[in-house]
């Protein structure tokens, strides 16, 4: 076992597997699992949008209303499951997730929120203007056209979430390799890495 400071040292094993399954577009999408209000898991897919700038943290975006935001409230712990199908590799992140809405006072959150918003396409930043996700479809009729500005700000349904990981778990079919990866916060408030080869 050894302790690895700052880059993590899976990150550079994430963006190597990204690369090489670059090719199939659903190498971005990877599983969110949260603990429901109830006490079960809750899970989900998502697009991967990205590290946050110099660090590891990963961000998501997604719509404030729906069940996830609760839970997150709730509980701020997730776990993402991500596979890659052409490299046959396995990242199971987990961490606390920080939910940043229109109504968070950090003027930097903000930006960071103002920056993801903008990077999705337009197409994407439609869909915040929909119903509200998973109440019932009471209405026959189709859904109204919405149009949006391409220089139209964040709206309020925006929302963007950001997986700060503490303990990271990567596992390769191919080499037959696992290896596991824990965080702990050092005296300058940055993370070190512990790493450990463990059986597959």
């Amino acid at each position: 076992m050894g302790t690895v400071t700052a880059p993590a040292p899976w990150k550079q094993l994430l963006l190597s597997a990204l690369e090489a399954n670059a090719h199939l577009r659903h190498s971005s999408y990877f599983q969110l699992a949260t603990i429901g209000s109830n006490g079960r898991p809750s899970n989900r897919t998502v697009v991967f949008r990205g590290f946050q700038e110099e660090s590891d943290k990963i961000q998501i975006n997604t719509d404030c209303r729906t069940s996830k935001i609760e839970e997150l409230k709730h509980c701020p712990f997730a776990e993402i499951c991500w596979y890659f199908t052409d490299s046959w590799e396995q990242f199971r992140i987990n961490g606390t997730v920080d939910i940043i809405d229109g109504s968070n006072s950090d003027p930097m959150k903000l930006q960071q929120r103002e920056k993801s918003w903008f990077a999705g396409s337009l197409r994407s930043r439609l869909q915040y203007l929909g119903p509200s996700p998973g109440l019932p479809n009471l209405s026959e009729q189709p859904a109204n056209e919405v149009s949006l500005g391409p220089s139209t700000g964040p709206v309020g349904a925006f929302c963007l979430l950001v997986l700060d990981p503490h303990q990271v778990d990567y596992l390769n079919l191919k080499s037959n390799q696992r290896l596991s990866f824990t965080s702990t916060p050092s005296p300058n408030g940055e993370k070190s890495w512990t790493s450990e080869k463990v059986n597959p």
